[in-house]
């Protein structure tokens, strides 16, 4: 029933509306990074989107009126400029064809149905434990972490920590790219920003260098 209402909703996204914002938006939770007009890369979380425009969670936020190149996990590369501050972060607009644009409500229908179905835990691939489970966990602020892999699959990783980042966390495991997506009692499940290839998995998750 919900993936019938969000399907609904977002059937929509790409026609015209009479008030000011022209695409009506949706909830979703997507990793990705940023450049300002300074050419500087930061990293950034889309928290809700249109085929118009986007509200992005970051550390770092430029000036109304600055262009702004993304590229988001799922989606790809977008660009706009910055309209307004939020919370935490911008809102910006999104320049983008028309064919862009109904390629980007195909891509939003389908997120939003996989949150909002509140799908479980992908179990596609098999887990295991590293041969070195020990790794750090980087917040977006620079804050560092150190942690125990309780086992790990192409997509996600479930880590024995003190910390409890709030789901949807953006955050860098070893040298992975990942957000916050469950809490259990000795730490939090993770969800790569894409899946993993096999050979590469160990030597990225964990702490590669040696001092």
């Amino acid at each position: 029933m919900a993936g019938r209402t969000a399907t609904n909703r977002i059937a929509a996204l790409a026609a015209k509306a009479p008030d000011r914002r022209r695409f009506s938006r949706v909830e979703i939770n997507v990793l990705g990074r940023f450049m300002l007009e300074n050419r500087r890369e930061y990293p950034c979380q889309a928290v809700n989107m249109s085929p118009g425009g986007a509200a992005f969670i970051s550390p770092v936020m430029g000036e109304v009126g600055e262009r702004v190149v993304a590229y988001l996990d799922h989606i790809g590369r977008v660009e706009g400029k910055i309209v307004r501050e939020i919370d935490g972060g911008f809102a910006m607009t999104l320049n983008a064809s028309a064919r862009k644009r109904d390629k980007l409500a195909s891509v939003l229908t389908w997120l939003a149905n996989k949150d909002e179905l509140n799908l479980p835990e992908d179990r596609r691939f098999d887990r295991f434990t590293p041969k070195n489970p020990i790794t750090k966990i980087i917040l977006p602020d620079g804050r560092e972490y150190a942690c125990r892999i309780v086992d790990v699959s192409l997509s996600g990783a479930a880590l024995k920590t003190d910390v409890r980042p709030a789901l949807g966390t953006p955050i860098t495991l070893g040298k992975m790219r990942a957000r916050i997506v469950r809490h259990f009692e000795e730490g939090v499940a993770v969800e790569f920003a894409t899946v993993q290839n096999k050979e590469l998995l160990e030597h990225h998750i964990t702490n590669a260098e040696k001092r």
